[in-house]
């Protein structure tokens, strides 16, 4: 969100480094259907964004839209598919089986399982045609590393590929060679995947899980069920912080891609409970960041909705958000965790949506690490630790916005994937890009918003056209990336916002309803009456504390 564009139709360019320059806008999203349309289309992930360089266009892409990009980068064949698996869940108990077709496999004859040290996976795709395996085998031959295990399925993201799945016997050097080597013959969708991320049967995107007890044995699709399995989403990134476009500002700078290398691994290594391990910053580093909260600090006063410039200050004195430091995610986590009861984890890179939405489910937010290459402060083709310090987290540190957050991520669990979509484009619009109504006057509360000079003041200009947030609507706009919103969404409070959402989520069809425990961090499914009565035993006691608390107001203040 930190990429500034221009409008094509009169709108004038801020004279501030690359990030005010204009983009042009590739069409590649739906068009949003008119009101009139009675079967509108679910817009579709946009795949790029250009950015002029002299008269070369190269195409980016905005941080706003990472979370909704699956598609553009499994055309690239960037996705981290790891090993999809079908999964079902009969009577309360996971059954698993890999949704891979064994091809071959060369049994291990000391008995080692395929998480001793030494052994390392690597996931490559081929052209679906006749001796197409043993030609990419041959490549592991000429790096002399023996495999311990290999499968394969038929791709899902190109008909006329399969995927294969490589579990190597080798040194960690000699696993980086021959991933160099596989690059120039084959196309490697991951590699370097931590052993406990390969050992968790449920760690896929499309897989189906039956959860027992539903009418019918309805399938949906798998969604964590308690905190800790967010390892497995955040996790499943859709590409590596490491691996940057030709045309990302630190793509020729090898110093710039070790640094992300370190941040990858430290989001990888990263499991639920564990404390976030604190970043020794670069003074170059700092600058950049320095640079990105002193030009968006001067907009604040007049632009940011009255939550967020309540909780800045507060986040200055507890989290040390300064010019000159940029904040320890773990510091941030212990603040948020006692004013909203979020937490933020570090993620390596993209998630896809339906990962994303369940962590907020749980109030959890996958924050970034890594901050944006130097040469362009105010400039990012990807969400970093600026676009999430700045832009989300003031916000995730009010109750009530909290609140409302937390109702998209309960949303999603087991939703569709067409609905998923709709609660993503929600998102987009509000929690990225949300305006809001204070004292008369429109405030920005959107992390998309806050954390970019040129769109900040446009969204808040007399330019910007302007609707009431009503999800029944806004979930058919089309997001767009490579330029301003055609249009912003305003709530009259968070409450209001909460409140539509929850209304939305009733058209959501799934067989069963979600109910967030917050004393076990886990989802209770309400698909019985004996459920459905549990929950009422806990609100009943709620209730009774409410009345208790009357009683005394009533008895001690006359009220």
């Amino acid at each position: 969100m930190a990429s500034e564009v221009q409008k094509k139709k009169g709108s004038e360019s801020i004279p501030m480094s690359s990030e005010m320059q204009g983009k042009n806008k590739p069409q590649e999203t739906m068009p949003v259907p008119s009101d009139k349309k009675k079967a509108p289309e679910i817009p579709k992930s946009p795949v790029g964004l250009l950015r002029k360089r002299g008269q070369e266009a190269v195409p980016k892409m905005q941080p706003a839209m990472m979370m909704f990009s699956s598609k553009y980068w499994a055309r690239r064949g960037l996705s981290l598919d790891s090993a999809m698996f079908d999964q079902q869940h009969l009577g309360g108990n996971m059954l698993r089986r890999t949704s891979f077709s064994r091809i071959d496999e060369k049994p291990d004859k000391e008995g080692g399982s395929a998480h001793d040290s030494g052994k390392t996976a690597v996931i490559f795709s081929l052209k679906n045609e006749v001796g197409c395996l043993v030609k990419a085998l041959r490549l592991f031959q000429e790096k002399h590393v023996n495999l311990a295990h290999i499968e394969s399925r038929k791709s899902k993201r190109v008909s006329t590929e399969v995927e294969i799945y490589a579990e190597c016997s080798c040194t960690k050097k000699e696993f980086n060679e021959l991933v160099q080597h596989l690059k120039d013959h084959v196309n490697i969708i991951s590699y370097n995947t931590p052993q406990h991320v390969w050992s968790a049967e449920t760690d896929c995107l499309d897989c189906v899980c039956v959860l027992g007890g539903l009418p019918d044995g309805e399938g949906v699709p798998w969604f964590p069920q308690k905190i800790s399995e967010l390892d497995q989403c955040s996790h499943r990134v859709l590409m590596y912080g490491s691996e940057l476009d030709a045309d990302h500002p630190g793509f020729k700078d090898n110093v710039y891609r070790q640094r992300r290398k370190y941040f990858v691994e430290v989001a990888m290594n990263y499991k639920f409970g564990q404390p976030i391990p604190r970043i020794e910053y670069t003074p170059e580093e700092v600058k950049t960041w320095g640079v990105v909260f002193r030009e968006l600090t001067k907009l604040y006063p007049t632009h940011a909705c009255r939550e967020y410039m309540k909780n800045l200050p507060l986040l200055t004195k507890y989290c040390g958000y300064r010019e000159d430091n940029i904040p320890q995610l773990e510091d941030v986590s212990l603040f948020l965790r006692e004013r909203s009861g979020f937490t933020v984890r570090p993620v390596a890179g993209y998630l896809s949506p339906r990962d994303f939405l369940a962590g907020l489910a749980y109030r959890v937010f996958n924050c970034t690490q890594y901050v944006r290459h130097s040469t362009d402060p105010l400039y990012t083709p990807e969400p970093d630790t600026c676009h999430e310090l700045l832009g989300h987290v003031p916000l995730l540190a009010d109750p009530k916005f909290a609140q409302f957050s937390q109702e998209i991520g309960l949303a999603s669990l087991g939703a569709s994937d067409e609905d998923v979509q709709k609660l993503a484009t929600c998102y987009f619009f509000t929690i990225e890009f949300g305006l809001c109504k204070q004292d008369g006057q429109l405030r920005a509360y959107g992390a998309g918003l806050l954390s970019s000079i040129g769109e900040l003041r446009h969204a808040l200009s007399d330019k910007a056209l302007v609707k009431p947030f009503d999800p029944r609507t806004t979930c058919y706009q089309e997001c767009i990336i490579t330029t301003f919103q055609d249009v912003y969404f305003v709530s009259e409070s968070f409450e209001e916002a909460k409140e539509k959402m929850r209304e939305f989520a009733k058209s959501i069809k799934r067989p069963f309803s979600v109910y967030y425990n917050p004393y076990t961090q886990s989802i209770d499914l309400l698909k019985d009456t004996r459920s459905i009565e549990n929950v009422v035993q806990d609100l009943r006691s709620d209730l009774t504390t409410v009345c208790d608390a009357l009683g005394k107001m009533n008895k001690y203040l006359g009220i």
